[in-house]
């Protein structure tokens, strides 16, 4: 059931425009990975640079559920973990390590979206990685980078090892743990999600068939990389207004 739509909060004094709007768009990320159940309780992060303060960044607050957050209480904290919104909010240590190290080493990446998604997780088991198999999976052929696992990411020396994994690739598989996506902008980085994630779902529901599968030749997966690569075909644009839409009818709290 639709909850009832709820008066926008106005923009508080000390934050400015580019950084509120960065925060409405951040919250509704968190809306839309919740919506298609994404999440794993009040684990795993999206975070958000903050516009004109480069190295300070925006991320959920700890303890709270996707579906809580929203622009007011997202936290922000500088690359070393220090909060810097005047408040005392804890953030998770996890989510700080691998976030901080994506933020600090790659000045292109606005947006990073971590997962533990049953489809993502059970993909991150298997040796091969993610398989060319389906439309959705060719979008990212020789585009995903790999992590070992090295247990809950709670020590910060692994963010060198995280971010020499990731490379200049727009995700990484973290083996035995999830996915990882990166975004220029928060839309471009849900919209890799979106697809990454159904690649992972479709070839777990293939494989478990046990039959043959069908692989299309390299020159074909090569060509849909560069399809889907090309600023022609950059749909996160024409995307994010109908996801906004959708999750305006579900909850419109987000905005506050």
């Amino acid at each position: 059931m639709n909850k009832p739509m709820e008066q926008q909060t106005a923009r508080p004094a000390h934050i400015s425009q580019a950084e509120w709007d960065t925060r409405v768009t951040l919250a509704a990320c968190y809306r839309l990975v919740n919506h298609y159940g994404w999440t794993d309780m009040i684990y795993t992060h999206i975070s958000a640079r903050v516009p004109g303060k480069e190295e300070h960044f925006l991320i959920n607050p700890l303890g709270w559920m996707y579906d809580e957050v929203c622009a007011s209480n997202l936290v922000k904290i500088d690359l070393d973990g220090r909060n810097v919104d005047g408040t005392n909010t804890r953030v998770n240590q996890a989510g700080f390590v691998i976030h901080s190290a994506v933020h600090s080493a790659r000045p292109d990446v606005q947006c990073v979206i971590h997962t533990h998604s049953p489809a993502g997780m059970a993909v991150s088991m298997l040796k091969c990685g993610l398989q060319p198999l389906s439309q959705h999976a060719q979008f990212f052929y020789g585009a995903v980078a790999y992590h070992g696992y090295e247990g809950i990411a709670l020590d910060t020396d692994e963010r060198s090892r995280l971010v020499a994994d990731l490379g200049d690739k727009p995700v990484m598989i973290l083996h035995n743990h999830g996915l990882l996506v990166t975004g220029e902008t928060i839309p471009a980085a849900f919209s890799s999600l979106f697809t990454l994630e159904r690649a992972c779902l479709a070839q777990m529901m293939a494989m478990n068939t046990n039959q043959e599968l069908v692989y299309p030749p390299e020159s074909v997966s090569i060509k849909t990389r560069k399809q889907a690569s090309g600023p022609a075909t950059s749909l996160s644009l024409a995307e994010w207004p109908a996801l906004l839409r959708l999750v305006d009818r579900i909850d419109p709290s987000y905005k506050n």
